[in-house]
């Protein structure tokens, strides 16, 4: 952020206040003030108070601070009036809404991180994508990973901190609040990365947020991104995983697009065809009529790759015992789960009856 932009700002406010105004950086550096010999003094304490207080006001040594808006809870500008009391705080009101105003047009307009927020949340035309791409000397084509986290829990803010930490360069690596939840994070990598390399990067978030802040977080990975118009793409794409994740992986903390399989395809379908689907199948009877430990049987089955003997010493059963289940599915189902082709359907029919259920559809 340009201090010039602060400056013009606060001195166009001078014939309007009678108290000296300014702007203190995140450091306690004084960037921007109607008293020229303030400028470059460095207030350290300030930096803590306001980074530690909850309230709107920060009163230290005779002034008064108010952080400007910004991207995380720390904050990253303070606006600050000499002097306390009411009308202190109405000239520092007035000055953050003046300074939040020009900072964020500046954003919009300079910050690397605005304009790709501005392409994952398709909020920019794309011709426009590779006009502000040479303005703020971005390059088109690298290779991108684009991730997804979500808390599980309830939200805290934290975790964007966290998670920034581990994405010091904000030139190349931007992490973003997009929602209350959601935080976006799109990091350039070398050439040559895979998908081994977006996982690495997706375990060592998951593992750094939850050690420090005891948080439970899910991941979701997109594909990789060559070039700029496919981050929105690879965006959606982490967005879509932890979706699918909800449905079909409950138990899987980092979510990766391509892996999701046949949980996709499904998860695209309308649910009045899904409801079809599951009539057609369970003709004889619906799949509501099979019981716990018969549904434990089978998801068992399929788990040891439709292996009898492994199946029934996974299950502390007889073989024998295993086989008589399997006619007994057989009988109520029409399905002969000893059969590949069977196997595939009942399978298919099972993540199906989970997606309506997500969708609040007893199917």
């Amino acid at each position: 952020m340009s201090s010039r932009i602060f400056q013009s700002v606060i001195s166009q406010m001078k014939d309007c206040t009678k108290l000296p105004l300014g702007v203190v950086d995140a450091e306690g550096t004084v960037v921007a003030c109607t008293e020229p010999a303030l400028v470059g003094q460095h207030w350290p304490q300030v930096a803590d108070a306001i980074n530690r207080h909850e309230g709107m006001y920060v009163a230290v040594d005779g002034k008064l601070f108010r952080p400007l808006a910004g991207r995380s809870n720390l904050y990253d500008f303070a606006a600050f009036v000499v002097g306390e009391g009411d009308v202190a705080q109405s000239y520092c009101a007035l000055a953050v809404v003046a300074l939040n105003g020009a900072k964020s047009f500046y954003e919009e307009k300079h910050d690397r991180a605005s304009f790709v927020k501005n392409i994952i949340t398709d909020n920019i035309m794309l011709g426009d994508v590779y006009l502000r791409a040479r303005e703020l000397h971005f390059p088109p084509e690298a290779v991108w990973g684009v991730f997804l986290a979500r808390p599980t829990e309830e939200s805290n803010p934290a975790v964007l901190d966290a998670i920034q930490a581990l994405f010091p360069d904000r030139q190349n690596d931007f992490v973003l609040s997009i929602t209350e939840t959601d935080i976006a994070i799109v990091k350039m990598l070398e050439p040559g990365a895979d998908t081994k390399t977006l996982y690495a990067l997706a375990t060592e978030m998951l593992e750094h947020v939850e050690e420090e802040f005891h948080v439970k977080c899910v991941i979701g990975i997109g594909t990789l991104a060559t070039h700029l118009r496919d981050l929105a793409r690879a965006y959606k794409e982490a967005g879509v995983a932890i979706e699918v994740g909800k449905v079909f992986n409950t138990e899987m903390s980092i979510i990766n697009y391509e892996n999701l399989g046949i949980g996709r395809l499904i998860y695209q379908l309308p649910t009045t065809l899904c409801e079809m689907f599951l009539q057609e199948v369970f003709k004889k009877n619906p799949i509501d009529s099979l019981d716990q430990e018969t549904l434990f049987t089978i998801n068992k089955f399929f788990e040891n790759n439709l292996n009898v003997s492994e199946t029934a010493r996974k299950l502390f059963v007889h073989r024998n015992t295993l086989v008589y289940r399997l006619e007994k599915i057989k009988k109520l189902t029409g399905l002969d789960l000893r059969e590949f082709d069977d196997a595939i359907t009942f399978k298919v029919a099972l993540m199906v009856k989970k997606y309506l259920v997500s969708r609040g559809i007893d199917g």
